[in-house]
Formats: C-alpha cells, sequence, structure tokens
C-alpha cells in the first residue's frame, strides 16, 4: 500500500537494495478464499500453506505498481512514476526469495487462485487510490505520520 500511495503522490519509492528480492504474490481475496477452502475442508492439524505460485522480484512489482498509477493518474509531472525508484540500503539478513509450496492445498482442496497477477494488483491499486481516506484513517490510528495523500 505504501508503495501506492507514495506512487499517487510522487514521492520517492524506497527499495531495498537491487529490488530483485523474490516474493510470492497472491491477491488478498483468493487469499481469504484459500482460508475458506481450509476451514471447510481441511484436515484438523494438517498444514496448508497458500501460495500463488507467482514469484515476482520486488523491483518488477513496484514497476508494475508505477505503470498502473501512470495509466489511472496520467496528470502529473511524475509521469513516468518509475522515476521516483530509489535503491536503498538493504536490511541485514533480508531473505532474498521466499518461496511457498501450495501443492498440498490445491491437491487436497482444489484451491487455485481466481486472479492472476495483473488483475488482482489492478484491484488493489484501484482499491488504494479510491480508499486515501480510510488509509489516513488507518496510519492515524496506529500512531504513524500523515503520507500527505491528497488526490
Amino acid at each position: 500500500p505504501l508503495m501506492i500511495l507514495a506512487a499517487a503522490a510522487g514521492r520517492e519509492l524506497p527499495l531495498y537494495g537491487d529490488g530483485r528480492n523474490v516474493r510470492d504474490w497472491l491477491y488478498v481475496e483468493d487469499n481469504c478464499r484459500a482460508i475458506r477452502a481450509v476451514l471447510d475442508g481441511g484436515r484438523p492439524g494438517r498444514v496448508y500453506n497458500i501460495g500463488g505460485d507467482c514469484g515476482l522480484a520486488n523491483l518488477d512489482v513496484v514497476r508494475a505498481i508505477c505503470r498502473i498509477v501512470d495509466r489511472l493518474r496520467p496528470h502529473s509531472t511524475h509521469v513516468p512514476r518509475s522515476s521516483l525508484i530509489r535503491f536503498v540500503a538493504d536490511r541485514p539478513g533480508h531473505d532474498r526469495r521466499y518461496a511457498v509450496d501450495a501443492g498440498r492445498i490445491r491437491g487436497e482442496l482444489g484451491w487455485r487462485p481466481h486472479e492472476d497477477f495483473d488483475s488482482g494488483l489492478e484491484k488493489t491499486v484501484r482499491w488504494y487510490l479510491a480508499n486515501t481516506a480510510w488509509v489516513e484513517d488507518a496510519i492515524s490510528r496506529s500512531g504513524q505520520s500523515r503520507l500527505g495523500l491528497g488526490d
């Protein structure tokens, strides 16, 4: 969310290290559906990993966010927003890759993501851009400083 909102506001987009750390990406509603599938059909005591089979580098994800924000908010002095990406020192001990084997939930419960990466990210970016007041309220409740989101 912070990358989406910072891109929309034209602020720098800090990215750890070289941005090549890989994470498995999954749309939030697919994650919820997976939890429901485990609750409804999973065997008690059994572990079911939830994953999207979508390993992408953080840099690729941030670039995709920038492209979507550029398209949705084209009238900005910060287009292309990918020019706002700044590489910052990596965290000590930062894992290079997180990998999830979701074979059990797929095989035993027949669960599969409904959204691919692009459609899920598009929905996510649109939601955050449409709900900046909610985000600001959540941040203020957490005691963090405001983001200065505005439109």
